[in-house]
Order: C-alpha cells, then sequence, then structure tokens
C-alpha cells in the first residue's frame, strides 16, 4: 500500500463521514481539531476505523495531535504503524 493509497482513503473516510458540505475541502495539513471538524467523539470513531481498516492497534499513549490532527498525521500513523507490524512479523 503506498503513501497516496493510504491518504485518498484516510481523505475520503474523513469527507464521508465528518465534512457533509461538498464546499468544503479539506486539506492534508488542515487541522481536524481546530477547524471542529472532528471532536473527542470523533476521534473515537476515527480509531475504530483505523484499527478496522489497516488492521492495527491504537494504543491509548499514541491518541495525540501528531498521530490523529490531519490527513497527512493519520497517513504517517498508519504507515509507521504497519511498518513496524511487518518488523515484528519478520
Amino acid at each position: 500500500m503506498t503513501r497516496s493509497d493510504v491518504e485518498f482513503q484516510v481523505h475520503e473516510f474523513l469527507m464521508s463521514n465528518f465534512i457533509f458540505d461538498p464546499a468544503v475541502s479539506l486539506g492534508p495539513d488542515d487541522s481536524l481539531l481546530e477547524s471542529d471538524i472532528v471532536d473527542s467523539t470523533g476521534v473515537l470513531e476515527v480509531i475504530m476505523w483505523l484499527e478496522t481498516t489497516y488492521n492495527i492497534k491504537v494504543e491509548d499513549s499514541e491518541v495525540l495531535p501528531e498521530n490523529l490532527d490531519s490527513v497527512r498525521y493519520m497517513t504517517n500513523f498508519i504507515l509507521r504503524k504497519l511498518d513496524a507490524d511487518v518488523a515484528i512479523a519478520s
């Protein structure tokens, strides 16, 4: 899975589940919390989606803005988790 694939999937999930106005754009570095796109309940929904979609475990200690506050941060987080899973399986 490429970075572009993951970024596209994250963007599509957020647009489909949190942004219902097609006129609203979401850039890769836009803060989801500061823009009021995702609230604390929404973060839980995002985590459930990440765990289900990518078969990863998001630890409590990883629920941080630098991992989940933008499309780019989430993409980087997912790719790190997937790389770690591959390294553990090897």
